[in-house]
């Protein structure tokens, strides 16, 4: 605040309120509470806000205007992924998760159950079932998150701290994994070679130091592991667990992480119904198999059947309760506490209605758009693709030849009602093609950034 002001809904914002708090604690302003922040991260400007308003249709009225700024692009024409993706929603899970028991409850729970912990152990039970892993727990904030916590659980059951990335990683995952494993792990990156692992770089880095490799496939720029099998055999030859991160959209038609050697599998269930909504309704996912060591490392909660004290009677409750914080506090695994457990059952409603044969069906059908737009894009006068790998909904092209930079492209897309994809950098534009991409979509993209390129070599 640069000059009193009396909040009518904030209590103890009069000056006098506001000078009698201080003089409580023994501070001369407010900005002392705020003294061990680096001067570098704070703002050292006022917000920018408008003035109070008189009336609360003046609020409403300039809050629309901020909402009239957003544009939105037609699913065909979105070709923009890096993390939020937009797959097709359908119409019965926003039906279910909007209805009052599901909605309106406190991290999803309350007080009375009408079918919460059911609808979260079919989700649970139905995700199992997908990655082939045997527990699945209920719904972290976000896949980062789970990320995180994974490499965490790694370092308690191993004993070492170092980690080994070995796929190239979202930029802002990996900076959050980094903030919250600092304490307890070392991650450490080794480069990838053509977008893939460096399967014998990462065996000589192996050792009795190792806690984990962490395998992400498909990796930030689409990329699909190939070589989890020998990557997971030489992690288990000295005492590692292998970690791998993956989206589930992918497998119905890819082989599960568990079958190729993973012990900890993580991601997001964004893909499974869940809407972008502007960055994305997100929520993490993390398995295992039904091995104790595994499974009381999890610090999330866990759902499933347990019994009454009516004999022969069960319901659905949580299991290995004492593992999480909600149980011991502060000597729990992690911190847990209000969870994405409405996004788990979006999920749940999502899988359940496509089945093994939709699933299967939406992998193929964006593995094959994926395919068939790498080449059409790679059509274009000085476009190429970045790599050589295998990719699922997401590529690289490397337009470094082209007489248009990525983030020129980008523009030329936009002018025409496309998002043609994000710019790495001047140089590079990540593509990302889902089901809701017709071959039509494809070729119109093709056809507008190709004009764009023609009409700059011609004013070249």
């Amino acid at each position: 605040m640069t000059h009193p002001f009396v909040h009518p809904y904030v209590p103890n914002t009069a000056p006098e309120s506001r000078q009698a708090m201080l003089d409580a604690v023994g501070a001369a302003s407010v900005d002392e509470f705020y003294a061990d922040v680096p001067a570098e991260l704070r703002l050292a400007r006022a917000l920018d806000l408008p003035e109070p308003f008189l009336a609360e249709q003046d609020l409403v009225r300039h809050v629309g205007g901020l909402l009239r700024r957003n544009r939105s692009v037609e699913p065909g024409r979105l070709f923009l992924g890096a993390g939020t993706y937009q797959h097709a929603v359908p119409a019965i899970v926003d039906e279910v998760i909007n209805r009052s028991e599901f909605l309106t409850a406190y991290a999803g729970e309350p007080y009375e159950d009408h079918g919460r912990f059911q609808a979260l152990f079919q989700y649970q039970s139905l995700m199992g079932e997908l990655l082939n892993q045997d527990v699945v727990n209920v719904p972290t904030y976000d896949g980062y998150q789970a990320a995180a916590t994974s490499l965490a659980m790694a370092g308690r059951i191993t004993g070492r701290r170092t980690v080994l990335l070995v796929s190239d990683a979202h930029p802002d995952k990996l900076s959050k994994v980094r903030d919250y494993i600092a304490p307890t792990i070392d991650l450490v990156l080794v480069p990838t070679v053509d977008a893939v692992a460096d399967v014998q770089t990462v065996k000589r880095m192996l050792g009795e130091t190792t806690a984990a490799i962490w395998v992400e496939t498909p990796s930030y720029t689409g990329a699909l592991e190939t070589a989890l099998a020998e990557l997971s055999e030489a992690a288990h030859a000295v005492g590692a667990v292998v970690i791998v991160g993956t989206d589930p959209i992918s497998l119905g038609i890819l082989t599960p992480p568990a079958d190729l050697g993973a012990d900890i599998v993580h991601g997001d269930i964004q893909s499974l119904g869940l809407h972008s909504w502007f960055g994305g309704a997100h929520a993490g996912f993390i398995a295992v198999h039904d091995d104790t060591r595994f499974v009381m490392e999890m610090p999330s909660r866990l759902f499933g059947l347990a019994s009454t004290d009516v004999p022969g009677e069960y319901g659905f409750g949580d299991v290995a309760y004492d593992r999480t914080s909600f149980a011991l506090r502060e000597e729990g695994k992690e911190w847990v506490g209000t969870a994405a457990a409405l996004w788990g059952i979006a999920a749940g409603v999502y899988l359940a209605l496509m089945g093994p044969q939709g699933m299967a069906e939406v992998g193929e059908t964006v593995l094959a758009r994926t395919t068939y737009a790498a080449r059409a894009l790679t059509a274009l006068a000085g476009v190429g693709l970045a790599d050589g790998a295998v990719h699922f909904r997401e590529f690289v092209l490397d337009v470094t030849d082209a007489a248009l930079t990525a983030p020129e492209l980008v523009a030329a897309g936009r002018a025409s009602g496309f998002e043609p994809g994000h710019a790495l950098d001047d140089s590079h534009l990540l593509v990302c093609v889902t089901e809701q991409n017709t071959q039509t979509d494809i070729d119109e993209l093709a056809a507008v950034l190709g004009e764009a390129l023609a009409q700059k070599e011609q004013n070249a």
